[in-house]
């Protein structure tokens, strides 16, 4: 989504109808393109000043959501966890392979399963409760998958 209105609302309304990233229209050109081709690689995309607010806004009430996003989790293969890791620290399908040694339909595969035993609408939303389950982010050293 480009648009000129950063408030929470719209970002969360964006990404709650399955947005792959959110982008300012004042933001550098540069993030434009950016953001582009990170969605057309599989992965989200939020320019800076959007990414600070939503981080912002996950830290409030963060314990309440983390221990839901841990239960959600909990019901993922090791396999799919570590997809799942991958994908919140912003790797594409692509890369994702890559890095685990598998053709990327069996990556494509195992989004799609984690987005279903998630509940997850998109990548987006798989991201963020990674990010608040601690696979990724500043607590994923202490998290317990």
């Amino acid at each position: 989504m480009l648009t000129t209105f950063g408030e929470d609302d719209y970002i969360e309304r964006a990404l709650s109808l399955g947005a792959g990233g959110f982008l300012l229209k004042s933001g550098d050109p540069r993030e434009l393109l950016a953001g582009i081709h990170a969605v057309a690689d599989g992965a989200a995309f939020l320019s800076p000043k959007v990414a600070q607010r939503v981080i912002a806004r996950l830290s409030g009430g963060q314990l309440a959501r983390a221990s839901a996003a841990r239960e959600r989790i909990a019901a993922l293969t090791p396999r799919e966890r570590e997809v799942l890791t991958l994908l919140g620290s912003g790797l594409s399908n692509a890369d994702i392979a890559a890095k685990m040694f598998v053709v990327e339909g069996t990556v494509k595969a195992h989004v799609s399963t984690i987005l279903t035993r998630l509940g997850a609408k998109n990548r987006v939303q798989a991201a963020i409760t990674a990010y608040e389950a601690g696979l990724v982010g500043g607590d994923a050293a202490a998290a317990t998958p």
